[in-house]
């Protein structure tokens, strides 16, 4: 991963904070032969005994499932918005542009649930994202008989993080006029750049006067 000094968050709580923000990642492995495979998943967490892990599923006798069935090693990457920065911003303008944005990955271990553990997963994961105790889209509240297909037709999963890596690219290395014209340009931005101005603001103080 990209690495810079510059580029890192305060604190360890910060970058889990990020993690907790953005539940939909990319999850990558590789399988026997050495073939890349990823998909994307929403995810939650779980601390046991000081670890952390995610847990979620996917579907069967997919090209991902078994290469992480074969290998069980894999990667999960938590993206939030991104922006283009423009070197016209910079007070400074002897360098070029660049994107901001910020990224997690997270390694681990994955291991496959049985169907008790998948089906406590699934309820786990309506509850959660359908944060409303009367949805009937709440996994007791389903017909048995779907909830038992649908239990076949995919299996649920661990993953224990083993290590965390991060880059919040945020302009932390322009001097403090060049942040405050980037964070103005990127606020009449869309809305990944809107966001992004927002998080600058939100850590200026953290970059410039500690």
């Amino acid at each position: 991963m990209y690495s810079l000094p510059h580029f890192k968050a305060a604190n360890e709580e910060e970058v889990i904070a990020f993690m907790h923000a953005h539940p939909f990642i990319t999850l990558c492995g590789v399988d026997a032969s050495g073939k890349p495979v990823a998909t994307q998943v929403p995810v939650l967490f779980d601390e046991r005994d000081g670890k952390l892990f995610l847990q979620a599923h996917i579907m069967r006798k997919q090209d991902h499932t078994v290469a992480f069935e074969q290998n069980p090693n894999v990667l999960a990457i938590f993206s939030g918005a991104h922006t283009y920065v423009s070197a016209s911003w910079y007070e400074k303008n002897n360098s070029a542009g660049t994107w901001n944005y910020q990224a997690v990955h997270a390694k681990g271990t994955l291991r496959f649930l049985d169907e008790a553990g998948l089906y406590k997963l699934l309820v786990k994961l309506t509850d959660t994202f359908e944060n409303n105790p009367h949805s009937p889209a709440l996994v007791h509240k389903m017909d048995e008989g779907y909830v038992a297909s649908l239990i076949k037709a995919i299996i649920g999963f661990d993953i224990e993080i083993t290590d965390i890596e991060h880059v919040f690219k945020l302009s932390q290395n322009r001097d403090e006029k060049s942040y405050e014209n980037i964070t103005h340009h990127l606020l009449e931005g869309d809305a990944d750049a809107r966001t992004i101005a927002e998080t600058m603001d939100r850590r200026k103080d953290q970059v410039f006067h500690q």
